[in-house]
Parts: C-alpha cells; structure tokens; sequence
C-alpha cells in the first residue's frame, strides 16, 4: 500500500486480548494509524486476536506480527484469512521462507514486512528481502537489548539508505525519540510500551504523532532504556519491589532495614568483612570509597555497634550514598537528622572498639546474599536490594519496565476496576 507517513503503529504486546482492545481504542483516538497483534498477543490469544481487532477496527491496518520462521505459506495464510493486512517474517529465516510467505501475502491481499531483529548484517539483510518481493522492512532492536542500553536508530540509518521499500522501526521509541526516528529514515514508526503501559494511551498517542509530524521532542520521564554513565538516576526512581520483580523475586537482604522512613539510597558497593564491634575496617572504608559509593559491612549479624554518628559525618564529607551493615549501628537519632540512608540489621546504644582485624574491598556476605566489590545496592523503606555489577543497567531497566507496566494497571483500577479485574486472575488462575 502506500505510504502516507509518517505512520505510527501501536503494538499490541498483551497476553490479554481484553486489554489490548481497550488500548488500541485509546491510541487509536489519539492518532495511531495502523494496530499490531503482538507477538505475545498472538501466542497467547491466538489469530482470534487479529480476527476480533479486524472486527472492532473494520478500516485499519491490522498488522499479525507472527515472527515466521518456518512454513511461510500456511502462517501468512492463516494470518491474512484472520484479517491481517501485513504479516510479519523474520528476517533471520530462510530466503525459501520470506519468497513461500510473499507469494502467499500476494495471493491473500495482504503485504510482508521482514524483521531484522537480530540479524548479524542488516544491511545485506534487508537488500536480500526487498529482492525477494517484500513489502516492509523492520529495524527491530530486541527487548532484551534495549534493557542493555542499546540503540536502534545507527542500525535504521543504514538500511534506510540500502532500500527503496518503506522501512519501520521498533524498539523502544518514546516522544523524545520518535521525531528522531522519522528523521533517521523510519517511514513507519512501531511504539509499544511508551503507549500500551501509560495511564492514558490516547494522550501517549497523541504525543507521539505530534512528535512524528513536528519533528519537536516532547519530553518524558518515562520509557527511556539507560547506559551505565545514569544508571543511577533509574536505580533512584524504581523501588525496591520494582527491582526485586525485575530480578524474578530476587536480590533481597533479608533483615536488613532502613533505621528511619524516607530514605532513599543507589550505588556500588565498597565492601566491608569485620569482626563483631571491631570499627577500625569500616571507618577506614570511608577514606577508600569514592563519591557515591555505599560501603557494606559483614559483622556476623550481631553487635556491638560499628557505625555511629561521627562515622556518619565522615560519610557525608566524602559524599558517600549510603551505609548497609549486616551487624549492628547506633546514634540513630543524629543519622536521622542528618538524613543519611543508613541501612542495618540491629540498633544498639554499644559501641565496640577499633582493633584493626578485617579487610575492605573483599567478597562478602550480608542479609544471606554474596556481594563483591562494585555490586550496586538500592535501599528504601522496604529494604535493600543488591544487584550484580555486570547486571545493573538491564535490571534497571527492566525495574522501570516494571514500574511502567504497574502505572497502567493503577490507571485502569482508577477508572474504577479492581486488581483481580485488571489482572485478569480468574482466566490465569491454575484450573485442576
């Protein structure tokens, strides 16, 4: 078909056909022009799923994102008798594959558009694809990949300049970015989340066109995937359920608790191994740690006190992030007013006394979990969480996924549903 672009698509990646109707309904009236079954739409619900979206959106495109691998010419079919207007074919499958799925999209009416997700050469890639008849090519940076940070627009600039076809692209788009994926060579530009997990999906929308057709970034804070370089600002954001869900339940240290409300602490670890009431290693930690570090101390679980007030002061002068003792710590009233997050498992008015024994900066145990040097933690009102150093920019990310996703279903109880309602317990539930 052409294209009278630049088209914004909504991609429907729900397990809930429900929810992505009433979505759809929302960014439709907020100016998406073509609907997508997601992939985990479609395994979840079926080609019902495209079949009740043709039904309810008689004049949109309706695009089956299948992900064929393998017997092109029954799934386009399938697909395209649903209701499908555009079907989608990895491009990592056989050229025998894409050539049996653009003769059977010829046959039915419908079109092909060819996903690069995670293709080694994209360019050569999408040249082979425009050869064998298709219609669409799709510069797809994974999920899994965007929660590590990575970019889609340098791959969609390249094959943008490669084809004469009209390329979309997906992965991870927001207001901010969308204009800069027009400007990158996207005629169609894919949004999931930044649509499908906001409070209100027609306004998300609308933005995103806006941005689309001006050219103009709108801003958000939402929706964004980050490098290592403002990891900690996510990690400041998310809370600690948000990260132990990202981290499958994950991550806790058990009995580890603020020692006032409203603290709020992100960094890597300078870690601690001491003896029970032995204060020397700990201080002497603060003189190592650099500007944002959060020193964890191993003291067995049990007191005396090996952190205090004027530790604490020290703390501050070197601009620490905050302080995890698996032991004991005391002068809570003066670190409460001094507001530095301060994590531990005992308070006690004791104090030990510094004897030198310990080392700083070795493997420790604290709350039941291993840490290492550079692990990051993250401390609020419901604990601490500790999160390895070679994963903290994806189980950031995927934190905020979490917490973006929990905004809609907040949303959707707002307007008047209940959490078993949103959550659609009664069609999940085990059934014997």
């Amino acid at each position: 078909m052409r294209i009278k672009g630049p088209i914004l698509q909504v991609a429907l990646d729900f397990v809930d056909l429900e929810r992505a109707i009433k979505v759809a309904e929302e960014a439709v009236a907020g100016g998406a022009d073509w609907i997508e079954a997601g992939t985990p739409l479609i395994k979840s619900e079926g080609l019902n799923a495209v079949r009740a979206l043709r039904e309810r959106f008689p004049h949109h495109v309706i695009v089956a994102d299948m992900k064929t691998m393998d017997a092109g010419r029954a799934e386009v079919e399938a697909a395209a008798k649903a209701g499908a207007n555009i079907i989608d074919v990895l491009g990592a499958a056989s050229d025998a594959t894409v050539k049996e799925c653009v003769e059977a999209a010829n046959n039915y009416g419908a079109e092909i558009v060819v996903d690069l997700i995670e293709v080694g050469d994209p360019v050569d890639r999408a040249r082979a694809a425009e050869a064998a008849g298709a219609h669409y090519i799709a510069v797809h940076t994974a999920i899994d990949m965007q929660m590590r940070g990575l970019d889609p627009f340098e791959r969609l600039r390249l094959v943008a300049n490669s084809v004469s076809i009209p390329v979309a692209v997906a992965g991870g788009i927001n207001s901010e970015t969308a204009a800069q994926a027009v400007e990158s060579g996207a005629d169609i530009v894919i949004v999931g989340g930044a649509i499908i997990k906001s409070k209100d999906a027609r306004r998300a929308a609308e933005e995103i066109k806006r941005a689309m057709l001006t050219g103009q970034a709108v801003k958000t804070d939402l929706y964004k995937r980050v490098s290592l370089e403002n990891v900690r600002e996510v990690l400041l954001k998310v809370s600690t359920p948000n990260l132990s869900d990202a981290m499958h339940r994950s991550g806790e240290l058990e009995g580890i608790l603020p020692i006032s409300p409203g603290m709020k602490m992100a960094g890597p670890a300078v870690t601690v191994r001491a003896y029970p009431g032995d204060w020397a290693k700990p201080v002497e930690a603060i003189d190592v740690a650099e500007e944002g570090d959060v020193i964890v101390i191993d003291a067995g679980g049990v007191g005396p006190a090996l952190w205090g007030e004027l530790a604490t002061h020290s703390a501050i002068q070197r601009k620490l992030a905050g302080v995890v003792i698996d032991g004991a710590i005391r002068d809570t009233v003066e670190i409460r007013r001094l507001h530095f997050p301060s994590f531990s498992r005992l308070i006690t008015p004791t104090a030990g006394e510094p004897k030198g024994f310990g080392e700083i900066n070795v493997p420790v145990t604290v709350g039941g979990r291993r840490i290492f040097p550079g692990d990051w933690l993250v401390g609020d009102d419901d604990g601490v969480v500790v999160i390895p150093r070679d994963k903290v920019v994806e189980m950031a990310n995927r934190a905020m996924d979490v917490l973006e996703k929990e905004n809609r279903l907040r949303g959707e109880i707002e307007a008047g549903s209940t959490l078993s309602q949103v959550a659609y317990l009664e069609k999940w539930e085990k059934r014997k």
